[in-house]
């Protein structure tokens, strides 16, 4: 796997430029984060939209850490041993989605290999604490693939998010590359497991799944069709895809740039394949304007 890249970035086409903050609601949402001591995949992860979101007052809150046990090599979030997670975390977190009156709240963490049931009790904690403090907020959990035990699904299930999602990051191919520990087929498995409990033990109303692709990895067209398909066929609701983009020279570089217009094709190829709601843009992410979704009455 390539992970050290010795080649500058290439320049940014004129539709991946982003303007910076010109109000204080950046500094508001920053200030609030601090003083609540909550990590977000914003900053963890170099999100390039994290300007915008926090402008806007929202941001996705990463729990369990900002330490992660795994390395893909397109994620900037740091690899080192764990902290103990954190108890006061869940009510943390709660407070912050009161605080910053979110009606969609994006919960997401870090790979936790070295607890048993992969932070899903965490996971199961902070849902119930965010729906106790704000009732009527989405909440949208963004989970690992715990491995694919049906326990941790069930756990993180059993709390009723609204939206479960995981991200299938790239096509099979490029799955070996760029995702440390990860397979194509254990994230189609997680996604098909979390409709297959619902379906048969929570029967939750309302209950989306959800997963998001990366673009500019190198894969070509067909593939990215295929694995559309392939998330289709395992449930998928939802679908969410974006342009790569290389968040330090140390990660994997930008095979392509993707224009617009391609993302508009390969939006109308997903709305084609039954999937009933579809982002696609260069600056899409998995939790960027997740809010955009709304549920059939």
């Amino acid at each position: 796997m390539t992970t050290t890249v010795s080649n500058p970035r290439p320049r940014l086409p004129e539709w991946l430029r982003i303007k910076l903050p010109t109000t204080d609601s950046f500094a508001q949402t920053r200030n609030l984060l601090g003083e609540l001591k909550l990590h977000t995949v914003c900053e963890s992860a170099k999100c390039p939209n994290h300007w915008e979101c926090w402008e806007k007052g929202t941001a996705t809150f990463m729990i369990a850490g900002d330490r992660c046990t795994r390395a893909c090599a397109f994620c900037a979030v740091a690899t080192a041993k764990p902290l103990p997670l954190e108890a006061d975390e869940p009510l943390r977190v709660a407070e912050a989605t009161r605080r910053m009156k979110l009606r969609h709240v994006v919960i997401t963490a870090v790979a936790r290999d070295d607890v048993p049931d992969g932070g899903a009790e965490h996971f199961r904690q902070t849902i119930e604490a965010v729906r106790a403090l704000n009732p009527r907020t989405v909440i949208e959990v963004l989970v690992p693939d715990f491995q694919e035990r049906a326990a941790a699904i069930d756990t993180v299930l059993a709390a009723n998010p609204n939206i479960f999602n995981h991200n299938l990051e790239t096509v099979r191919r490029l799955t070996p590359e760029i995702r440390h520990r990860a397979t194509y087929d254990r994230s189609l498995s997680v996604l098909r497991q979390a409709k297959e409990i619902q379906n048969s033990k929570f029967k939750i109303q309302k209950f989306y799944t959800k997963s998001g692709l990366m673009l500019g990895l190198g894969e070509a067209a067909d593939e990215v069709l295929a694995a559309m398909r392939d998330l289709r066929a395992a449930g998928c609701d939802i679908l969410t895809l974006g342009q790569y983009l290389q968040p330090s020279v140390k990660l994997l570089a930008v095979t392509e740039f993707i224009s617009p217009a391609k993302f508009a094709a390969y939006q109308q190829q997903a709305e084609a394949l039954g999937f009933i709601h579809v982002a696609s843009g260069p600056m899409v992410r998995s939790s960027y304007h997740a809010d955009e979704f709304k549920a059939a009455a």
